[in-house]
């Protein structure tokens, strides 16, 4: 094999060896900062905390009711700061609250589980950060909620404190589970995460590996049970949660057909650009096609969706084009597109180099107008797809959130 030459006549490094380098310092940065996003207190990720004010709203009850269940007895006094401010309260307390004040939002045991894939296979919509956020906002609202990184680039689950391929190994996801499943059972590989009521079942890069060994699977036995892989793995679990959200990879692949065959909901993010538009027209009319095909070749049964919804993400209202194009979106989707729209903003830019999403500052890092506009925004998108959820249960029905 010939050596490398640099342009100086000495023998140079590999690419191999360059990429090495490369992979070595990459894996410093992610390690620094993975440390930063921790507590510097507990070395642990933390969930977020609210002042009694946005407790009591998040509970649905006032301030006072708070007040009054703390000097009862029914909850635990606050404690206060050296200088007497009440301390903030987490999940836990809220979770706590809504059971003594009977408030839990949870769904009925006879209503079916949402079951939402945020799907789309371009990738820089705005895909995981849809996921994460939306899975935040129900734990947080007091759903239990499970988050499924089906994405081998793994990014939802580096949002909760992990290096995919440093701190997962491949029996740590889907991958492992797709090998033995009943040896190690879905069960085994769901984590509970620094948000009190959201769990996640990881990713890394081992799961790309799966996209070849459905298809190598579907070649040898011409059976298409394999793209049920995730719907088993789901179902042995899902009447545990109320909500289900799943990050499937960017592309229309074997594993992103077995997440829309789990899911009972579809949420796609899709820019207001030319491009972005006539990608996602392509992936309906794909995933449409594909599922047309599955059901005549397989004799499998068609997904039932409760709702289908495209969302404006990454929408810049100072462009004119967006403005246009947008409008044209709400012409052409009518109800199927959320009132809603998910703007870019340098939060979320800001909170995602931190490891964090909007919901986890604890302080604005642009400015406070910005952040609460920004939180403003992603609330309000969250909240209308919470209410496409209550609105598929029975025990909910033509309720609306306030």
């Amino acid at each position: 094999m010939a050596t490398k030459i640099s342009a100086d006549g000495l023998p140079g490094s590999s690419a191999t060896d360059d990429l090495r380098s490369l992979h070595s310092k990459s894996l410093a940065i992610l390690k620094r900062l993975q440390t930063h996003a921790l507590d510097p207190e507990t070395g642990e990720k933390a969930g977020p905390t609210f002042p009694i004010s946005k407790a009591a709203e998040l509970v649905d009850r006032t301030a006072s009711a708070i007040r009054e269940a703390e000097r009862d007895g029914r909850l635990p006094e606050r404690s206060r700061t050296p200088s007497g401010h009440r301390l903030p309260y987490n999940l836990t307390e809220l979770d706590k609250m809504r059971k003594v004040f009977g408030t839990r939002p949870w769904r009925d045991p006879e209503d079916t589980p949402a079951i939402i894939s945020v799907s789309n296979f371009k990738g820089g919509v705005g895909k995981s950060t849809i996921a994460v956020h939306l899975a935040q906002h129900f734990a947080i609202k007091g759903y239990r909620t499970l988050l499924v990184d089906c994405d081998s680039q793994a990014s939802s689950t580096m949002m909760f404190g992990y290096r995919p391929d440093i701190d997962l190994g491949e029996n740590d996801t889907l991958y492992g589970h797709f090998h033995d499943p009943e040896l190690l059972g879905v069960r085994s590989i769901i984590r509970d995460t620094h948000f009190h009521g959201l769990s996640l079942i990881p990713s890394n890069l081992k799961l790309y590996n799966l996209e070849y060994e459905i298809a190598a699977h579907l070649a040898q036995t011409r059976s298409f049970d394999v793209i049920d892989l995730i719907s088993n793995a789901i179902g042995e679990v899902v009447h545990d949660y109320d909500v289900v959200i799943m990050d499937p990879p960017p592309a229309l692949g074997m594993v992103s057909m077995a997440v829309l065959q789990a899911a009972n909901a579809m949420v796609i993010p899709m820019p207001p650009s030319v491009i972005d538009f006539s990608s996602t027209v392509s992936f309906v009319d794909m995933a449409r096609t594909t599922m047309e095909q599955l059901e005549q070749l397989g004799g499998r049964a068609r997904p039932a969706y409760n709702f289908i919804r495209v969302v404006a993400s990454r929408v810049d209202e100072n462009k004119s084009m967006h403005r246009e194009l947008l409008a044209m979106m709400r012409d052409v989707f009518g109800g199927s597109l959320l009132t809603s729209i998910m703007p870019t903003s340098a939060e979320i830019d800001n909170a995602s180099s931190r490891l964090k999403t909007v919901f986890e500052l604890d302080r604005p890092v642009t400015s406070r107008e910005v952040h609460m506009r920004c939180v403003k925004y992603l609330s309000a998108v969250c909240e209308e797809i919470e209410q496409e959820v209550i609105g598929s249960w029975a025990s909910r029905a033509g309720e609306v959130l306030a």
